[in-house]
């Protein structure tokens, strides 16, 4: 972790965002004692909307027949 006060860390904000973007923990602190951590922002998941594959996918038409050699376990 990479602690550095606030009036330092004004003069090296570069450098800080830098660290924290390989993955560094950077905090910086106010005379206050208050503290702050820097950290990128991942991305975002990708949320699939619903029917965006529409038209896609084909089915064959028999996929519903029963399946060879498995006859014995179908009502």
């Amino acid at each position: 972790m990479y602690q550095i006060n606030l009036q330092e860390a004004e003069t090296q904000l570069v450098e800080l965002i830098e660290q924290a973007a390989k993955g560094e923990e950077v905090v910086i602190t106010r005379s206050d004692g208050t503290a702050f951590k820097i950290v990128p922002i991942v991305d975002r998941v990708a949320v699939p909307k619903f029917g965006s594959a529409r038209g896609r996918i084909k089915m064959s038409d028999d996929f519903d027949d029963p399946l060879e050699g498995l006859e014995e376990y179908t009502p």
